[in-house]
C-alpha cells in the first residue's frame, strides 16, 4: 500500500532559498507552506509549487512549525527549513521508508545534515552530522516551546536514516549577523527560564570553553580559516546570551520559574 508525504515548511522572506528548497521536494504529495506575512516574493513562489499557502502570525518556530505540521493530510510529514535541500539519495531513502514502514516500526526517523557555510561544507567543529528528527508519522507528536532550537516530542519506535539533508546556512558573514541577534535574544529567554543570576564566569569562562570546545576539542580547526570563524561566533553567541539574559535579569524581567 502507497503511503503519501506531507512536506511542512514555514517561510518570512526567503525568496533567494525557497526555489531551490521546494524543487527539491517538488515529488512529495503535499507541501504546506505557512508564512509570517513576507514583504517580497516568497509567497508568490511558493504558490507555484503549491496551492497550500497560508499566512498567520509569527509566535515562535516551534508553533509556526506545528500549524504547518497541523494542515498536512498524508500519512508522514517532512519538515522542511528554506535553505534547506533534499538530495537525490535523500529522496530515495525516504521513498523507501514509504514503502517498507510497517506499523510496529519506528514512527519517526532522525537523518544526518550537512551544514554549509560560507559555501564550505563544514565536517569538524562538531557542525557534523548534526542530526535532526525530520520524519515523521503524522499525528506521533509536536515540535515543544524551546527556542530558537524546538524539539519533536512523540511516541512510539525511533529510527535513523544514513543520508544526509543539505543546510546552506549561512553564506556570508552578513547572513550570519543577520541571524545573531534573533537566535542570541531567543536563547536568553529560554536559559531564563532555568537561571535568575548572570555571573562574571558566565561572560568571560563560558565562551572562552565554547571557543575551545569548537576549535580544539571538537577539531574545527582542521577546516581551517571557515573553522575559526565559525569557533568564534559560537564563543560570541556564548557571550551575547548571557549578556542578554543579565540584562533582563538586572531590568527583573527574567522568566519567573528561574532558579
Amino acid at each position: 500500500m502507497h503511503q503519501t508525504i506531507s512536506c511542512a515548511i514555514v517561510v518570512f522572506n526567503e525568496e533567494r532559498n525557497i526555489r531551490e528548497a521546494l524543487d527539491s521536494v517538488a515529488w512529495m504529495d503535499e507541501i504546506i507552506a505557512v508564512d509570517s506575512y513576507s514583504i517580497d516574493k516568497t509567497v508568490e513562489i511558493c504558490w507555484e509549487f503549491t496551492p497550500h499557502v497560508f499566512q498567520r502570525k509569527w509566535n515562535g518556530f516551534g508553533e509556526q512549525k506545528n500549524s504547518a505540521i497541523d494542515r498536512a493530510t498524508s500519512d508522514w510529514v517532512f519538515i522542511l527549513d528554506a535553505d534547506e535541500r533534499v538530495s537525490d539519495d535523500l529522496r530515495a531513502e525516504i521513498q523507501r521508508v514509504l514503502e517498507t514502514s510497517t506499523p510496529v516500526g519506528p514512527v519517526a526517523y532522525s537523518l544526518p545534515r550537512k551544514n554549509y557555510y560560507y559555501g564550505k561544507w563544514i565536517r569538524w567543529g562538531g557542525v557534523y552530522p548534526d542530526y535532526q528528527l525530520r520524519l515523521f508519522r503524522r499525528g506521533v507528536g509536536r515540535l515543544d516551546d524551546s527556542e530558537p532550537h524546538n524539539r519533536f516530542v512523540f511516541e512510539g519506535l525511533h529510527g535513523d536514516l544514513t543520508h544526509a539533508l543539505d543546510h546552506y546556512t549561512e553564506r556570508t558573514i552578513e547572513d550570519h549577523f543577520k541571524k545573531f541577534n534573533n537566535f542570541t535574544t531567543l536563547a536568553a529567554r529560554e536559559r531564563g527560564k532555568t537561571k535568575k543570576r548572570v555571573r562574571w564566569s558566565d561572560l568571560t569562562i563560558r565562551p572562552l570553553f565554547t571557543f575551545w570546545k569548537y576549535y580544539v576539542r571538537r577539531q574545527a580547526f582542521r577546516d581551517g580559516v571557515h573553522g575559526l570563524i565559525i569557533s568564534v561566533f559560537a564563543s560570541m553567541y556564548t557571550f551575547v546570551k548571557y549578556a542578554k539574559l543579565w540584562d533582563t535579569t538586572r531590568q527583573g524581567t527574567v522568566h519567573p520559574d528561574a532558579k
